[in-house]
């Protein structure tokens, strides 16, 4: 039997050292997830996995089970005397997380482990500088290296318009342009691809992350579609899985997000620029709304710094602060937002009263 080397699946001296602590268990990594089954790449191969029952029972939350790109340990290599179980994980040095739709606090592991984010857009109808903002902020505070690829280049007939656009808001972020119908399309990605280096494709559906991941491989292992007529991609992958190519180290495919919703995220640096300008506002707290000598409101004057991104930067930050909070807990702060000048709550209170009773008169 072939051995696999867990090095060129990213597996580092840290996390060896770290699992001596555990006798008697061995190194996986956790490379697809449906619902309480796993399959894991040991050096044996792969096996079907499951989490022990005080694994289980010790779990507060979504986020402390096993997800796509974990280092865990099982206790077997292979499945001839039945499913291996998993009992710990290994410390995470990235991790790319969602929001659970329709929960306020609960949060999705879409991968861990992860080196470099691609951050796929479409650059026909897909384009959207403000979600790409927001997968930037969150790229950021994974811990991994955020790149934009930017696909179907032959369908868009502004190219340079859409980069100009972009390089005003990825700051310090590589972009790559591709095409999915020149089989050099896809080459420029691979000088971020080595051999013990993980990266993810992240991205709204349709926008061609599994035909690209396709061309790596050299085959066609992954389902793929487009944009339909009215704009919205189709769900080809369903699920996260991650995938060895061939002395290049792993990739991720992950299924098609088009909303993003954000449990933490790195404004400093996706929003760099507004950052920047921050520090020279005359005010350590500005608001930059009406305060006097306010340095990112003259930006905005003098066309250096576009309203929308400045209300993009808003919106996210709100998002951010208000994440985990209940409904009520989230009316409360932004009352106490809106009358911070006048005393917060309390005053509110009392100009609601002193409102309700001039009506009365």
């Amino acid at each position: 039997m072939n051995t696999i080397n867990m090095k060129n699946l990213g597996l580092t001296e840290e996390l060896i050292l770290e699992s001596k602590q555990y006798k008697a268990l061995f190194i996986g990594r956790v490379s697809s997830q449906y619902k309480n089954s796993f399959k894991v790449i040991t050096e044996n191969g792969d096996i079907a996995a499951e989490i022990s029952g005080k694994f289980h029972y010790g779990a507060k939350g979504l986020s402390e089970y096993p997800a796509v790109g974990d280092f865990v340990m099982v206790d077997r290599t292979d499945n001839s005397q039945g499913n291996g179980i998993i009992h710990h994980i290994l410390t995470r040095k990235s991790v790319f997380a969602r929001k659970v739709a329709g929960s306020k606090e609960e949060l999705q592991i879409v991968a861990t482990n992860i080196d470099t984010v691609f951050i796929c857009m479409s650059l026909n109808n897909d384009f959207n500088l403000r979600r790409l903002e927001r997968y930037l902020s969150i790229a950021w505070d994974s811990g991994a290296i955020p790149v934009i690829v930017l696909t179907k280049s032959d369908l868009c007939k502004e190219i340079e318009v859409r980069l100009n656009e972009i390089s005003s808001i990825a700051l310090g972020v590589d972009v790559v342009v591709t095409t999915n119908t020149a089989d050099e399309g896809y080459q420029s990605l691979k000088r971020y691809l080595s051999s013990g280096k993980t990266v993810a494709f992240i991205g709204s559906s349709g926008v061609g992350k599994s035909t690209l991941i396709n061309c790596l491989l050299g085959q066609n292992i992954l389902d793929t579609n487009g944009l339909r007529n009215d704009d919205k991609g189709r769900h080809t992958t369903t699920r996260r899985e991650l995938i060895m190519v061939p002395n290049l180290g792993i990739v991720v495919d992950t299924p098609g997000m088009r909303e993003l919703g954000i449990i933490s995220a790195d404004l400093t640096k996706a929003f760099a620029d507004i950052e920047k300008l921050a520090s020279n506002c005359r005010f350590n707290d500005c608001t930059h709304k009406n305060e006097p000598n306010c340095a990112v409101q003259r930006a905005i004057k003098d066309g250096t710094l576009s309203v929308e991104r400045l209300e993009s930067y808003w919106k996210l930050k709100r998002e951010t602060k208000y994440e985990g909070l209940n409904s009520k807990m989230i009316e409360k702060e932004k009352i106490n937002e809106m009358f911070s000048s006048m005393g917060g709550m309390k005053n509110a209170r009392k100009f609601i009263k002193e409102q309700y009773r001039k009506k009365r008169r």
